[in-house]
């Protein structure tokens, strides 16, 4: 993480001090229903409120599409931002700064302060738009943008720019050392600096936040390379951005579909007339941390590539990481262009009606992911079926468990009439350590349910724990191990909260557990909360001594105890007579 991390304890406090109903108030208006406040979902589409906020638990439910979590995990989702984005910006709520422990990885250098940099790369972006517009050769510049249609105002709204060829200036107006470590100014074999853009028209890339993290410059004669990117930066890592990402959810923050294309003309020349949604990779092919990002603003991304050999073979090369990416609600097409032509090229000849009719047309990733594959073969041919299942199941077994996975594996099945492929082979997930169902009885929760959900919700009533004197390493019954780890993690960072503890096991095998344990309803009044709690631990307690001294008694005929089993057997035994 750039910058150092943020401390845990920063965190905590943050949560601590945001009140969550406050917090999504200002996005979503609530109404107050009995103890929670609800909404319509901002998530999903529907027409009866159906998502709740509970203040005493900072914890807000979906009970239409499941969508749940903290004040963190809510502005992650309803902003688009990812877990540090989400954090700077509640501390911007809460009037607090961010801070930053100290942390660089060996041999990273000297990263410089963040903020700086990012107030230096739009500094400089400004610079570059004035030379655009006052230095003769940026006249020249301005002229080729004219000269291929890009009207003043798409030049206003991506701040687009001139690097002139006489480098210095840019030394004279700006610090050195951080302009190289934006990857502005470089340093050749004799160790002399040099001006990575001369003479370049320059595209700000800008994160999705509206900060210029980079550039890409175009050489405006026969030169090569004709374009160049900003290297890997503090700020910049171009296998996880895309240009053009701000200026299209600017235009639209919820696009029905995004169009990823190859360069940064493409996407200039497509806003100009009028397609506004499209963005393109930096030089890299698209990666899987691309789809994921353009699957936060859309359910439906279309892959764009010229229609030569290198294009088709660019497309297929994007199975690889496309197929990862899909869960249910996601959608990848691909659309191959004629021959010779490109997205800047074919739009001017065609019209924006034109080029969206092609859109329309672009296929679906089922259809061009079997087409691609059969194409050489006779399906008729046992052999050739049996190539295609071998060519087909690597790519499937990727896909994440959803019904577009089982439609798939159907599909494959009715090319090959290979009616033994089982959807699950080869990818059973690692089973999780905790599996909620023991912690179930027949009609009502268990004790350890009970009493696991009652601290979850409440983690105050860890005090009742404490006062029992309890030896969890003699305890048994199903859950113990989650018990002990909640029991662990409230004991060493005191949440307030349900919302803050949910953040400790972010991401963590447990999360999906505590998460349900937050949600279940246990319809105890605040006044019997420690009563029930202390109940359903004796419960707990005296049936785990139970189950232990029976396996005991039965090791001990069958196979006798060692000096330590038969101390708790004693101790156990003991206890039972009180």
């Amino acid at each position: 993480m750039s910058g150092g991390r943020i401390p845990r304890t920063f965190i905590d406090d943050l949560l601590a001090r945001v009140d969550l109903v406050d917090l999504i108030d200002t996005h979503v208006p609530l109404k107050k229903t009995g103890a929670n406040y609800v909404a319509r979902c901002p998530f999903h589409t529907e027409k009866t409120p159906s998502f709740s906020v509970n203040r005493n638990k900072q914890f807000y439910h979906c009970f239409g599409c499941g969508v749940s979590g903290n004040a963190i995990s809510f502005l992650m989702d309803f902003n688009h931002l990812d877990f540090v984005e989400a954090v700077e910006d509640l501390a911007t709520f809460a009037g607090l700064e961010v801070p930053r422990e100290a942390f660089e990885k060996p041999d990273s250098g000297n990263k410089g302060d963040l903020p700086l940099l990012y107030r230096t790369m739009e500094q400089v972006a400004a610079f570059y738009t004035e030379q655009l517009n006052t230095h003769p050769e940026g006249k020249k510049a301005l002229g080729y943008l004219q000269n291929r249609g890009v009207s003043g105002e798409v030049i206003a709204d991506y701040v687009l720019g001139y690097a002139p060829l006489a480098w210095k200036k840019l030394q004279e107006r700006f610090d050195s050392q951080r302009l190289q470590t934006c990857g502005l100014l470089g340093r050749n074999e004799e160790g002399d600096l040099y001006g990575r853009f001369r003479g370049r028209v320059m595209f700000p890339i800008r994160d999705k936040r509206g900060r210029v993290i980079g550039f890409g410059g175009r050489i405006l004669d026969d030169s090569l390379p004709k374009y160049l990117n900003s290297p890997e930066t503090p700020l910049f890592q171009k296998g996880r951005e895309v240009y053009g990402l701000y200026e299209l959810l600017r235009k639209n923050s919820k696009p029905q579909r995004i169009l990823v294309v190859e360069g940064y003309m493409d996407v200039i020349a497509l806003a100009q007339f009028g397609i506004h949604y499209a963005v393109a990779t930096l030089g890299t092919a698209t990666s899987q941390a691309h789809l994921e990002l353009l699957f936060r603003f859309t359910g439906e991304v279309v892959l764009c590539f010229d229609g030569d050999k290198a294009g088709r073979e660019a497309a297929w090369r994007a199975m690889e990481p496309i197929f990862p990416c899909l869960r249910d609600g996601r959608q990848v097409r691909i659309m191959l262009l004629p021959q010779n032509e490109d997205p800047d090229s074919l739009i001017r000849k065609e019209g924006e009606t034109g080029f969206a009719n092609r859109l329309q047309a672009a296929e679906t990733l089922s259809d061009y992911f079997f087409t691609r594959l059969s194409s050489e073969l006779n399906l008729s041919r046992l052999e050739d079926r049996a190539q295609l299942v071998n060519r087909a199941k690597p790519y499937l077994d990727k896909l994440p468990q959803s019904i577009f996975r089982e439609m798939m594996f159907a599909r494959l099945r009715e090319l090959t009439e290979y009616r033994s492929l089982d959807v699950s082979e080869n990818t059973a997930k690692l089973k999780r350590k905790y599996d909620r169902k023991p912690l179930q009885e027949k009609g009502r929760p268990s004790s350890a349910r009970t009493a696991l959900a009652l601290l979850v919700q409440n983690p105050r009533l860890v005090e009742l724990i404490e006062q029992k004197e309890i030896d969890w390493n003699e305890l048994d019954f199903p859950g113990v191990e989650l018990f002990k780890d909640i029991l662990h993690a409230v004991l060493a960072n005191t949440p307030a909260t349900a919302g803050a503890l949910l953040e400790i096991f972010r991401e963590k095998p447990e999360e999906k557990s505590v998460k349900a344990l937050a949600l279940l309803p246990l319809l105890v009044p605040p006044d019997g909360l420690e009563a029930e709690f202390s109940d359903a631990l004796d419960r707990l307690l005296a049936q785990s001594r139970s189950s232990v001294l029976d396996k005991l008694l039965a090791k001990e005929q069958s196979a006798g105890l060692d000096r330590r089993e038969k101390d708790l057997l004693r101790k156990l035994l003991a206890h039972t007579h009180k």
